[in-house]
């Protein structure tokens, strides 16, 4: 049965959270990985002084940090997320300041008085259930002469992370991933991401492909920390598989992991990011 997209959202803001301070910690501020993207992201669409920018799902502040440094005092950046939990941790993270300001606003139905020069919107456009919707609400708070910047994981082939795990899950827990959830990777290649914005009315859009190689250490490390930071539901399905069952599991998620393992033990994931920026 599918899951109506309220029932989703209330589900994945119940997991962000939960989960956001341990995101946070682990991997929006290690600049490690994935999280090079966000200089590269904030690069791209070529922030001015007295900018005024909106932050789309802007989960722990780190984009909106970085942009509100590039703004300077004259300009004004609003970070928006559906996520208390993640709005605190923004909060704390980048202290108190007369030209920031966090507020709790879903991407598909928020509306501000004002027009933004630009809109952002980090590792997220994949996680909303109507994507054209969200697309388009960005538009309109758009200025005519604003710019769009948005990051996306690339294809699975090429981001190993996730899949070595995801593939071989699957198969011991069907309902690993909840019936309604929308695809990871649904804006994974250029052509689906670029068809995406241009369906919602954006113009002159380019989309640049990087690799930001991620080393999670040992596989042991990797299985480890998989496990330990893992939301909540998803860790009480892995909990209730019978033992032989979890070591099996463990020795496949192993297998999936060789190509990537030098002869030391490290693995070392390439990890593909999609950047795409486009105007009004």
């Amino acid at each position: 049965m599918k899951v109506k997209p309220f029932d989703y959202k209330k589900r994945n803001m119940s997991v962000w959270n939960e989960v956001a301070p341990r995101y946070h910690k682990r991997w929006a501020t290690a600049k490690k990985g994935p999280f090079q993207s966000t200089k590269k992201l904030v690069e791209l669409i070529d922030v001015k002084k007295g900018d005024h920018i909106l932050d789309v799902a802007s989960g722990t502040g780190v984009v909106t940090k970085l942009l509100k440094q590039k703004v300077g005092k004259s300009g004004f950046v609003v970070g928006a997320d559906t996520a208390t939990t993640a709005i605190k941790v923004a909060k704390k993270w980048n202290k108190k300041s007369s030209n920031l300001l966090f507020v709790n606003a879903d991407a598909e139905n928020f509306s501000f008085k004002e027009k933004f020069d630009i809109i952002t919107c980090q590792y997220a456009l994949f996680f909303f259930p109507n994507s054209q919707k969200a697309l388009k609400n960005m538009k309109n708070s758009l200025k005519e002469s604003g710019k769009l910047g948005i990051s996306v994981h690339g294809h699975p082939d090429r981001v190993p992370y996730f899949d070595c795990i995801f593939e071989a899950v699957t198969q011991f827990i069907p309902n690993y991933v909840p019936p309604g959830t929308p695809d990871f990777d649904r804006f994974g290649t250029k052509k689906a991401l670029r068809d995406e914005i241009k369906k919602a009315g954006f113009r002159k859009i380019t989309v640049n492909d990087y690799n930001f190689p991620y080393s999670p250490g040992t596989f042991d490390q990797y299985w480890s920390n998989y496990l330990r930071y893992v939301a909540k539901p998803i860790k009480e399905k892995l909990d209730s598989l019978e033992r032989s069952k979890r070591k099996e599991l463990k020795e496949m998620v192993k297998h999936n992991t060789k190509p990537y393992t030098k002869k030391n033990g490290i693995i070392q994931f390439p990890w593909e990011v999609l950047i795409l920026t486009a105007k009004h």
